[in-house]
């Protein structure tokens, strides 16, 4: 699989991530293949540090603007300050496999994954080529 995102909201994300000691969060935005906006929320988890939690309220809105004509939710970001790229033991116990996309930002890399069926929590994560323009 293979979803495109613009170089500036690549890098509007990685900056979020760099600015911030916690983990941030917040919604890839779009069609299938194409990530066309970001939505950042607040990470309301009660530990930030090590674990994010997409704020309600900012997903709710996603969610009713979506119905309403809007772009559809593909999936979400969050970054991993002291960690690696790729989805964690924690990822994968709250996720769904369901097809969003999960972009995950460490160490100023980015790297996109798609929850599928399969893996030990019923979950597994296939890395898919991030194209950036």
């Amino acid at each position: 699989m293979k979803v495109e995102i613009s170089r500036g909201l690549l890098e509007q994300i990685m900056d979020f991530a760099a600015a911030e000691p916690g983990e941030v969060c917040g919604l890839l935005l779009g069609e299938a293949g194409l990530i066309e906006a970001v939505l950042p929320a607040a990470n309301v988890a009660p530990d930030p540090t090590r674990h994010f939690e997409l704020d309600p309220v900012s997903l709710l809105r996603a969610h009713r603007a979506a119905r309403q004509g809007g772009p559809a939710i593909l999936g979400h970001y969050h970054s991993h300050p002291s960690g690696v790229a790729v989805p964690s033991a924690t990822d994968a116990a709250c996720a769904a496999p369901d097809g969003t996309l999960w972009l995950i930002i460490a160490t100023g890399q980015a790297r996109l994954w798609v929850a599928k069926p399969g893996g030990v929590a019923g979950v597994g994560f296939v890395e898919a080529l991030l194209d950036i323009r």
